[in-house]
């Protein structure tokens, strides 16, 4: 089999691990992958629709795996689709639940799916009357797609005036932020839970944690992850029944009264309270850094598992009885601005872990810094504790210029 998977983070680097135990793989395709998948596979430099598509053809290639968010809304699988090519991932039509936070609110709220209430805004000066007597905390999110950053929490009414200026004058995240949600504040802690879709049901996989806040304690500006651990610690056995009843079955019921069948992932992003489970958000792919951990404890062969949800088949996952956690290594800076092109070191000095680079390219022999979250290290234990002890340690060797990462990643 030849496999391309369109992606090139930590999460990629991931998948293309997995995917080695398969022997029946014969080469893997990354686009654009990273210095970890070109010891994989391939890496294909180019990334947009029409040229995956020629590779997929020209290649061969036997099944697509998308990661990312933007092919997917742009529309990739439609492309496939149509040039017959075995691709997993949502359409553009179910893309739009994650390129659209306005259109998935409204979706959740017609088919009772438990959220915060919320309203959405074209209008800047509709938003600034809005946010005027709000109670605090709120929060503003940009709706279109802003890398995992268009969030704000704010505390007050001259934090909402700054961050809807930011997002709709400023246009700090382009069009993303043209049309905004502003909800209601949920205070509680955040679960991912990641489904395989086989166009007409879906499959969970175990709970993940992802630390978004890119300081200690989940403090300071939302980031794409610093880190991840599973199953998710603090999630209980009422807290899966409430999700299956309120949000899981609510939404398989939307996704076919709307003849939203796709055959992908779909991530909920889940907000755990005293009141019990609310939604966030849908992606409709894997996270990053869940992925990573994930695939560090799934026991399903990934590529079978793939083919039953394409033909429509059920699935039953399974997954390792051990803890996993994974730690993301930044660049300083991110996620603002931040310098790339460092010289990463010490990367064979890594022991307990496995290490996925993401923001990471080779240059020659020396692989050097390219984007904001560098690399991950993934590791599995009997406990918490021996997952983590084991990426901090792998960690301590590893350097390039004004790297950083939180210090608390699976402690609770």
């Amino acid at each position: 089999m030849k496999i391309l998977i369109v992606g090139n983070g930590a999460r990629e680097s991931a998948l293309g691990v997995k995917l080695q135990e398969d022997k029946r793989i014969s080469k893997i395709f990354f686009a654009k992958g990273n210095a970890t998948t070109d010891n994989i596979g391939q890496n294909y430099f180019e990334s947009d629709i029409v040229s995956l598509r020629n590779l997929a053809i020209q290649e061969n290639i036997d099944l697509t795996i998308v990661g990312p968010e933007a092919p997917l809304v742009d529309g990739i699988v439609d492309d496939f689709r149509k040039h017959d090519l075995k691709i997993f991932g949502a359409t553009a039509r179910c893309a739009k639940l994650e390129g659209s936070k306005a259109y998935s609110k409204k979706f959740m709220q017609t088919y009772n799916i438990k959220t915060a209430k919320a309203q959405v805004f074209e209008a800047y000066h509709d938003a600034i009357a809005y946010v005027k007597n709000h109670d605090y905390p709120l929060v503003i999110k940009a709706s279109g797609l802003a890398g995992g950053k268009g969030v704000v929490v704010c505390e007050d009414v001259l934090e909402a005036n700054a961050t809807i200026h930011k997002f709709m004058i400023d246009r700090i995240y382009g069009d993303a932020g043209i049309q905004l949600v502003i909800e209601d504040f949920l205070e509680g802690y955040e679960v991912s839970i990641i489904a395989f879709s086989n166009g007409q049901k879906l499959f969970p996989c175990i709970p993940a944690k992802d630390y978004k806040k890119a300081g200690k304690g989940e403090t300071g500006a939302n980031t794409g992850g610093m880190g991840s651990a599973a199953p998710s610690p603090e999630w209980t056995a009422e807290n899966q029944i409430d999700f299956e009843k309120n949000i899981l079955e609510p939404t398989i019921f939307g996704l076919q009264e709307k003849n939203l069948n796709f055959r992908g992932f779909i991530f909920f992003g889940l907000m755990v309270t005293k009141n019990g489970c609310y939604l966030l958000e849908y992606n409709m792919r894997l996270g990053d850094p869940e992925t990573q951990v994930l695939m560090a404890l799934l026991e399903n062969n990934l590529v079978d598992t793939i083919e039953s949800c394409l033909n429509g088949d059920d699935v039953e996952l399974k997954f390792s009885d051990k803890k996993a956690v994974c730690l993301v290594i930044c660049s300083g800076g991110y996620p603002q601005n931040y310098e790339t092109g460092f010289e990463i070191k010490g990367t064979d000095k890594v022991e307990h872990s496995t290490l996925l680079f993401a923001g990471a390219s080779r240059e020659a022999k020396r692989i050097v810094t390219s984007g904001g979250r560098v690399l991950s290290l993934v590791a599995t234990g009997d406990s918490f504790d021996e997952a983590r002890d084991k990426v901090y340690a792998d960690a301590l060797p590893i350097h390039f210029d004004y790297a950083y990462y939180r210090d608390d990643i699976g402690k609770f």
